[in-house]
């Protein structure tokens, strides 16, 4: 005998529809299930502390770039979503950090602060197998030996330091200090600026530290002025190259200081207002303070039309930058991408033109860019081409 079917409106045939209805998404497949989740992300950066304003500005740039992108759909109908977590800038913090992300089901890792942090993080992202995406650090550490899931869109300090001396040995000088901070950080950059110089047939002329997250420079002043240099590399964080900047200015230094980008411009900018004057950054991003790029331009326009106040800077262009670098390598890793698929897809952005700006990936380079320029500030917080 034939069962009837329940009659439209009757609670059997309510029953019946939400049944069905639930049936139907448990046995969606999982990529449309997926197709319904954020691309979650997880930093780790300094959002407190001497290094907070790096941390704060990548951050705002990546957001710039990321809530215009959900505003138009997100990428294949899916947002993109930041967890960030504050690591002040010290490595078991930001260790501790990225097992948390990490147990919070992140897809990738993203804009992490500094090199002791991110040399903490890694180790943790290898482990579980997630992409480690953009870090604000050129180390040479992060990149040899290579890493499958690490990608650098920035230039190393070797290119950067690189190019320092080049321009300071070009115009005759020959006695150089380094002041360095005393971690992983300071010591590629002097590994740099040694490496620099070594073809040369020199070597710095005085050397000095400081400990992370402090100002104490006083030892640091007296040792490097005692090799009487004419220039003076600094690699460490702005409020101790600024610090170091005024004691050795008043301990009778007339030369020229020199700094990597990771100092950050605008923060170092702040910290020694008139100060700067005469102060030389390198940069490894496109110049953000007028369009003359098509990133630069993209990157203004969009921070004019957020809304509140905005205030361009290299930091914050880069999170600009590796946000829209990670955005179009999730749009090719497909509807359903898998953390192998990103990497694929990360490896395809060959000679990737973001707008006057490119990153060159590959299955065995990892470091998508060399690009290095250098600045030089002004008393009223200006930085020159």
């Amino acid at each position: 005998m034939r069962q009837s079917s329940p009659r439209p409106g009757t609670r059997r045939h309510v029953l019946k529809h939400l049944a069905g209805a639930a049936a139907s998404v448990l046995a969606a497949p999982a990529w449309a299930q997926a197709a319904q989740r954020p691309f979650l992300l997880g930093q780790s950066a300094a959002f407190s502390g001497p290094a907070a304003q790096l941390g704060e500005q990548f951050k705002r740039g990546a957001l710039l770039y990321f809530d215009r992108l959900n505003a138009k759909g997100g990428i294949n109908g899916r947002p993109v979503e930041l967890k960030s977590l504050d690591d002040g800038y010290e490595p078991d913090r930001c260790k501790a950090n990225t097992e948390q992300l990490v147990k919070d089901g992140v897809f990738a890792l993203f804009g992490y602060i500094g090199t002791p942090t991110s040399l903490a993080a890694l180790p943790v992202a290898t482990a579980a197998r997630t992409p480690f995406i953009a870090p604000f650090t050129g180390a040479q550490a992060l990149r040899e030996p290579f890493n499958r899931y690490a990608f650098h869109v920035r230039a190393s300090y070797f290119d950067e330091t690189g190019e320092i001396v080049k321009q300071v040995t070009s115009v005759g000088i020959k006695r150089i200090g380094v002041f360095y901070q005393n971690d992983s950080y300071g010591k590629a950059g002097l590994d740099g600026v040694v490496r620099a110089l070594k073809p040369l047939g020199m070597e710095p002329a005085g050397l000095g530290t400081v400990e992370r997250n402090t100002v104490d420079v006083d030892a640091a002043v007296k040792s490097i002025l005692a090799g009487k240099p004419d220039a003076i590399v600094q690699i460490s964080a702005y409020k101790s190259c600024a610090a170091f900047i005024r004691a050795a200015r008043k301990a009778g230094f007339g030369g020229t200081f020199y700094n990597v980008s990771f100092v950050g411009t605008k923060a170092l900018a702040d910290e020694l207002a008139s100060d700067a004057r005469g102060v030389v950054v390198s940069q490894v991003m496109p110049y953000p303070y007028s369009p003359v790029t098509l990133i630069s331009g993209e990157y203004l326009a969009a921070g004019q039309a957020g809304g509140g106040k905005f205030e361009p800077n290299y930091s914050s262009i880069e999170g600009y930058v590796a946000a829209k670098t990670l955005a179009e390598a999730l749009r090719r890793a497909g509807n359903a991408p898998t953390q192998d698929a990103l990497i694929g897809a990360m490896e395809s952005l060959r000679e990737f033109n973001l707008g006057g700006f490119y990153v060159d990936f590959a299955a065995n380079k990892h470091a998508g860019s060399r690009f290095v320029d250098l600045t030089i500030l002004s008393g009223d917080g200006k930085v020159r081409r």
